[in-house]
């Protein structure tokens, strides 16, 4: 019931949006009738088809389910980018208006006006085919030295490759998944770590897909966490499914890596907000560093949300690997993450804490980004020294 209420005020909302631009830009669209009326029900169409594919996964019958999912998770793309676009022009249009009201000159701001309100759609539509462009391409290898003090010299060079945000569902399948996993075997990692969010659907529907994470490969193997969407879409039979594929998957807990006679503890916790799923489930740094070794001095821990890194620095780790930002994945989402997550993207330190977000190696939702591409992350561990800048 909370669920259709939220999903009901979303859709007046997005109403309420589409009657905005549709007021900003048709009148004063330098077209005829017949064009001012086809952008009329172009709006009304993106009404229908934005929540009929946030509603698609509902439908069990496919490939009806998935097709529909991609005509408005693209719709619902297109129209974020006319909306901030829309918002942009009219900020420019108050700056030219307080500029004309004291040089009492409009000079050519009324040939800008129409013909800006035509080229925000088309900027719109090539702002959208370029973020699909990056958003399907596969995620690019990003490389980051990570600086450690009291390194032992064997861990120095130790390379960790994480992969996050897969989000394999509607848009994002098998094909995709295999592209990555070749991506990562070929980096060949000593420790590969899927920092959450890897599915967006259920076991029976995206096994098949989720599949290809069998054959990753490192040394000392891949270690997994929960991300939200894994409680969203039945965690406790995904875990299963995760660890039949070969992964490890951590539940606030820890192991012992030994890397030719030097010790690292890997540990893993539940997603943040994994406790109001279950309560078994609860978030907890500090027990999975229970019963560490204290003579170790390089503890990692995998975290989907940057969120985590308060206690994390308490529990007394060195290094925390996320996700879930997507780096804000496009625009205008870009700027809201900080308002959630201590940090979006990148290399950072909270005391004597590094945390390393990672922008996400898929995306979710519209399958577009701009000005935040995804990721395949080549972390390799340095004494401070040695090291380079992210």
């Amino acid at each position: 019931m909370r669920r259709s209420a939220f999903f009901i005020r979303v859709i007046g909302i997005g109403i309420l949006f589409h009657v905005y631009i549709g007021v900003r830009l048709i009148p004063a669209a330098p077209v005829g009738v017949p064009l001012r009326w086809v952008a009329v029900l172009a709006l009304v169409a993106s009404c229908l088809l934005i929540p009929l594919g946030m509603a698609a996964r509902n439908i069990s019958q496919q490939p009806l389910s998935d097709r529909l999912a991609w005509i408005g998770l693209l719709t619902m793309g297109f129209f974020s980018s006319l909306l901030a676009l829309t918002f942009l022009r009219d900020i420019v249009l108050l700056v030219l208006h307080l500029i004309s009201s004291v040089q009492k000159d409009t000079g050519g701001w009324p040939a800008f006006i129409a013909w800006s309100a035509l080229g925000v759609p088309l900027l719109a539509v090539l702002v959208t085919l370029l973020g699909i462009y990056s958003a399907r391409r596969r995620a690019g290898v990003k490389n980051v030295d990570v600086p450690i003090e009291n390194l032992a010299p064997a861990l120095n060079g130790f390379t960790i490759v994480q992969i996050s945000d897969i989000h394999v569902g509607p848009t994002i399948k098998r094909h995709y998944v295999e592209k990555i996993v070749a991506a990562v075997n070929a980096l060949s990692p000593d420790l590969i770590a899927v920092t959450g969010d890897v599915v967006d659907g259920s076991v029976p529907h995206l096994a098949a897909h989720t599949r290809p994470l069998s054959d990753l490969k490192a040394r000392h193997g891949a270690f997994l966490v929960t991300g939200n969407h894994e409680y969203y879409a039945g965690a406790d039979k995904w875990i299963a499914e995760f660890r039949r594929l070969g992964l490890q998957v951590l539940i606030n807990e820890h192991v012992i890596v030994d890397h030719d006679g030097a010790r690292a503890v890997v540990a893993g916790v539940t997603d943040y907000g994994a406790g109001s799923f279950d309560p078994a489930h609860k978030s907890d740094p500090a027990k999975a560093m229970l019963g560490a070794p204290a003579d170790i001095a390089f503890r990692l821990l995998l975290a989907h949300q940057p969120r985590s890194a308060p206690a994390a620095s308490k529990a007394g780790f060195t290094l925390q690997l996320s996700g879930h930002t997507h780096g804000g994945q496009f625009l205008p989402w870009n700027f809201f993450v900080r308002l959630q997550q201590p940090f979006v993207s990148g290399l950072e330190k909270l005391n004597d804490l590094w945390v390393y977000t990672s922008r996400g190696t898929g995306y979710w939702g519209p399958p577009i980004r701009i000005g935040a591409p995804s990721e395949i992350t080549r972390l390799r561990l340095v004494n401070v020294s040695g090291a380079r800048p992210a």
